[in-house]
């Protein structure tokens, strides 16, 4: 990897390690295999939100054009928002594409994907399915994040009949997560779930 990207990355590193964020503990980085290109982003999610009391596990790969060019994130914690992918964990934000500057830092990049938890745009989605319930069932969206925030991310559980529901499913043979997946999608209609996963 070429030393420009090392040695920036480093320091990056370094700031977000003795930042006022990480002693809050709202944003942590960390090495995987003591590799400066891979390393491993984590966002607790922002108050008064759905994501709120769930830690969000992020991939980071560092490119040899860094900083010139994004570093190459996503989600590893499943989540259910209209603006990262349900299904893969790939984000829709236009400064990890064509509004990328060189002047922008690791920091930058998790403090932006806490305020896209925060702030979702359903108009410029990653996940269509997400984003029309997010547009035209917003109490439902609330609920199915929360849940999902609860299933994948350690935050509080809040709809027990959700799980009620998924137990159903699992019953006929279905896995854990498909079955949330699929009644998300469903607006946790378990009839509509049914029939879509054995149609």
């Amino acid at each position: 990897m070429a030393n420009i990207a090392i040695s920036r990355i480093k320091r990056e590193f370094k700031e977000v390690i003795k930042s006022e964020e990480i002693v809050q503990c709202s944003i942590k980085v960390e090495l995987i295999n003591d590799n400066w290109t891979e390393l491993r982003g984590e966002i607790a999610g922002p108050p008064d939100t759905p994501y709120e009391g769930g830690k969000f596990i992020l991939e980071i790969k560092v490119p040899e054009t860094y900083p010139f060019n994004p570093p190459k994130v996503r989600f590893i914690t499943r989540i259910w928002h209209p603006n990262i992918s349900s299904v893969t964990g790939a984000i829709c934000l236009d400064i990890l594409k064509d509004n990328w500057a060189a002047a922008m830092t690791l920091r930058t990049v998790l403090l932006s994907l806490q305020a896209l938890l925060a702030a979702a745009e359903p108009d410029d989605p990653q996940d269509a399915v997400v984003a029309t319930q997010y547009k035209e069932n917003h109490p439902m969206f609330m609920l199915t994040a929360r849940h999902w925030t609860s299933a994948y991310a350690g935050g509080p559980n809040k709809v027990s009949d959700f799980d009620a529901k998924i137990q159903r499913l699992k019953d006929m043979g279905i896995d854990e997560n498909q079955a949330r997946a699929c009644l998300s999608k469903e607006n946790w209609d378990l009839e509509k779930a049914t029939e879509s996963l054995f149609s």
